[in-house]
């Protein structure tokens, strides 16, 4: 009997936690992490108590990095499966896939409506969420083997001009899928179109991106104090 009432609460929690999660993550993407506060959470979940977010998860950040990690950690075991596919001696595309597939399936499996493209924008955009949901998404696994192929494979490419054009490449990603995202859900995206359709043109884009070349910089015209003798 005990055993069975812990079993019942156990899957209280867990069910309370997922409405929570399921919430916040609507919440962000519809009106930015800023608008939205712990409160409104736990009310959007049904939840009568709200101190309900505080009590499962913590403080505001946490609750979004629980938001970003579930599907932070789905992604990553895709992406690891892509990477381990990836052929010996494999060049710039294949390694390109394997950035910009994960996250489109993932969002193809979630149905629709699904919030979590625009979520990760929201999430992105906040200054007090960026850094650290970006540190938690560079240690994973998957991500940094993919990393470690494009790196060796952009080795001939200026360091900064790569890390610079790997952020582009995030962005690109990153609101490409929410607009896609948007359109689903407000029944405006073209029939035709799959999250497939998207992965590929994402892939075109960057690798392109990735290639394009580097305009090399004009050294800075003298001032007047250096000209004068």
């Amino acid at each position: 009997m005990v055993s069975a009432a812990r079993s019942g609460a156990g899957d209280r929690s867990a069910a309370t936690r997922a409405a929570i999660l399921a919430a916040a993550e609507r919440l962000y993407a519809e009106q930015g992490l800023a608008a939205v506060s712990n409160r409104s959470v736990s009310e959007a979940a049904g939840q009568g108590n709200i101190a309900a977010v505080h009590y499962h998860f913590g403080t505001r950040l946490d609750l979004v990095r629980a938001v970003m990690a579930r599907h932070g950690e789905a992604v990553d075991l895709l992406r690891a499966r892509h990477a381990a596919e990836v052929a010996e001696g494999a060049g710039l595309r294949e390694w390109v896939r394997c950035l910009v597939r994960p996250v489109t399936e993932h969002l193809a499996g979630l149905g629709t409506p699904s919030w979590q493209a625009r979520c990760t924008v929201q999430v992105l955009t906040d200054p007090l969420t960026r850094n650290l949901v970006t540190e938690e998404a560079l240690a994973r696994p998957g991500l940094a083997t993919v990393i470690r192929g494009l790196e060796q494979r952009l080795s001939g490419l200026d360091p900064g001009v790569r890390r610079r054009r790997g952020g582009m490449a995030r962005n690109l990603i990153t609101h490409t899928c929410a607009e896609r995202e948007r359109d689903l859900a407000d029944a405006t995206a073209l029939p035709s179109q799959t999250w497939s359709d998207t992965a590929d043109e994402l892939e075109d884009a960057i690798y392109g991106l990735f290639t394009a070349p580097v305009t090399q910089l004009l050294p800075h015209p003298p001032s007047p104090t250096e000209e004068a003798p």
